[in-house]
């Protein structure tokens, strides 16, 4: 559980992360309990510990897992005791102008309940000693057990590891949407990621399943490497980029800093369109022409969330595993304990980790 933000780093000597046993209440109307499998650690975990992405604390984070229902909350429910559920970080109340938008913009109260650490249908679960912890984007996942609304979880078939199921539920869903969603290339288009953490290695997946031919870009040899081995037709570092005017109809920033935005803009071919999903602390400004924006005839598309419906879009994102065209299993660069966490937030800080993924046992 989350104690503190803003803590110095390293993380795994001041320990803002606490390991420690909980109340969890009963699910509710609506929810369910779940017994967590595996929870992966991503850059929206890591932007709440150093203070980038204020949130209320003591929070219990967590956001991308996958696990096995125990318990459904009172009344009717299509979802059975020991079905197997993806959690995802933005619940979708299916009423709100935000998902009438088919993905295009936020649920609104999924965002109000998000931002309050509650869940969709309001309150919080969790409790320390009788004092409330905020839940962390309606998931609460570093744990064993979770209560979450229905509308936070899509059901899979058995067939799906829990580690994939996992990276599913949001670097895959914000990674592959920028190209599923947000833009649609053709197989004559060129793609290329910016930034290859495990949203941004996610893309890349994508667009090759969807038969682009993909630039990779980062500073790092071995996620170059990878992305190589993945499939990627070219692989740069972002100096390589301008000394070599290498460009992309589509471009996807996916590093969530204003280099890595101002780096995928200057890359983007006339026509193109520029696509960020990544997060950056939020008094971060970047510095774009908008005579260039003009004159270059070229787009640029805030995502969130990869503006997935993710009941619509975590199928076919299986369907692709399951046909040898996505593997995800790749993402994931260490397994670790739930003790480990501290030190894991370091390791992705440093920018050395794809997905890291809690297992429990």
């Amino acid at each position: 559980m989350l104690e503190r933000i803003a803590a110095a780093a390293p993380f795994a000597e001041s320990e803002p992360i606490s390991v420690s046993e909980l109340e969890l209440g009963e699910p509710g109307p609506g929810e369910l309990l779940v017994r967590i499998e595996a929870a992966g650690l991503c850059h929206s975990d890591l932007s709440v510990v150093d203070g980038n992405r204020v949130r209320p604390v003591p929070m219990l984070l967590g956001h991308e897992a996958a696990g096995r229902v125990e318990a459904v909350g009172p009344g009717d429910s299509d979802i059975a005791v020991g079905q197997r559920v993806v959690m995802t970080f933005l619940p979708r109340c299916g009423d709100c102008a935000g998902c009438a938008s088919d993905g295009r913009r936020p649920c609104v109260p999924g965002s109000v309940a998000n931002n309050e650490g509650e869940l969709l249908n309001g309150g919080r679960r969790l409790r320390r000693d009788g004092e409330p912890v905020h839940h962390h984007l309606g998931v609460s996942a570093f744990a064993t057990h979770a209560v979450v609304d229905r509308r936070s979880v899509v059901p899979v078939d058995d067939d799906v590891p829990p580690e994939v199921a996992a990276v599913l539920g949001c670097a895959v869903l914000t990674g592959g949407g920028a190209l599923l969603n947000a833009t649609s290339p053709t197989p004559a288009d060129r793609v290329m990621v910016v930034g290859l953490g495990g949203v941004g290695m996610a893309a890349v997946l994508v667009g090759i399943a969807l038969g682009a031919q993909v630039i990779a870009v980062d500073t790092v040899p071995e996620k170059l490497a990878l992305a190589a081995d993945l499939g990627a037709v070219a692989c740069h570092t972002p100096g390589e980029l301008a000394e070599q005017d290498v460009q992309a109809e589509i471009v996807v920033e996916a590093a969530g800093n204003v280099r890595a935005f101002e780096t995928a803009v200057a890359a983007t071919a006339p026509g193109g369109a520029t696509v960020t999903v990544g997060l950056p602390a939020p008094d971060a400004r970047a510095s774009i022409s908008p005579l260039a924006l003009v004159a270059r005839a070229q787009t640029i598309v805030g995502s969130y969330l990869g503006s997935a419906v993710p009941a619509r879009d975590i199928p076919e994102y299986v369907r692709l595993w399951r046909a040898g065209k996505l593997p995800v299993e790749r993402l994931i660069s260490a397994r670790i304990g739930l003790d480990e966490v501290n030190r894991a937030m370091d390791e992705l800080a440093a920018g050395h980790a794809l997905r890291q993924v809690i297992v429990f046992d």
